[in-house]
């Protein structure tokens, strides 16, 4: 599985619609095999769209972004998990252990309190582990 993150000064980008540029994680059963930054050259959200499948991507794991950006990436066959917030390496390590869902990713106002967030979030995670990624 591939894996997009955009990323800004070593950490998640706040909003995917403006990052310049991407993280691309290999991920096979839990490991990572490898990385590879890539630049984003348009902010058209609908070239964006066009680019992550021609990149390999699987799943953008991502902060704040648009309906229409999240709409056009969904179309292309993309997963998206956004209102992900952290440094990279905090994210990836949440990602080989299923719990990038977990509420100490979430961004702040993103879904509610804190208290459900972590219970559905995390239960989430839990179940995601029976799934190699």
């Amino acid at each position: 599985m591939r894996v997009a993150i955009p990323s800004w000064q070593g950490r998640v980008s706040p909003v995917f619609d403006e990052a310049s540029r991407i993280l691309l994680v290999d991920v096979f059963k839990n490991k990572e095999q490898q990385r590879k930054e890539e630049y984003l050259p348009d902010q058209n959200p609908f070239e964006r769209a066009r680019l992550l499948p021609k990149l390999g991507v699987d799943l953008l794991v991502c902060g704040m972004i648009s309906q229409t950006q999240q709409a056009a990436i969904s179309a292309a066959g993309i997963r998206i998990i956004h209102c992900i917030c952290g440094s990279m390496e905090e994210v990836i390590a949440a990602l080989l252990e299923n719990r990038v869902e977990c509420s100490e990713l979430r961004m702040p106002g993103c879904g509610g309190s804190k208290k459900k967030i972590r219970k559905r979030q995390c239960k989430s995670g839990r179940d995601q582990s029976r799934e190699k990624i």
